[in-house]
């Protein structure tokens, strides 16, 4: 009997992307609601991705087997 395939977690499919280097990259939070006491700078860091620190790495990793 051969190995058995490994589920994704649905909610971190969602929530991230692998980048071409191996990072993981996901969208900033806090740019829901609420936004008229945020400068326009602060609101337009908030647009890019960020990367997830490289503590965070293996349990994302673990989520994703075929990422």
């Amino acid at each position: 009997m051969s190995g058995y395939k490994l589920k994704s977690k649905s909610s971190a499919k969602k929530r991230f992307k692998f980048s071409a280097s191996g990072k993981i990259k996901h969208k900033k939070a806090n740019l829901r609601h609420i936004l008229t006491k945020r400068n326009s700078n602060s609101k337009r860091k908030l647009r890019k991705t960020g990367c997830i620190a490289d503590v965070d790495m293996p349990s994302i990793k673990r989520m994703l087997p075929y990422g």
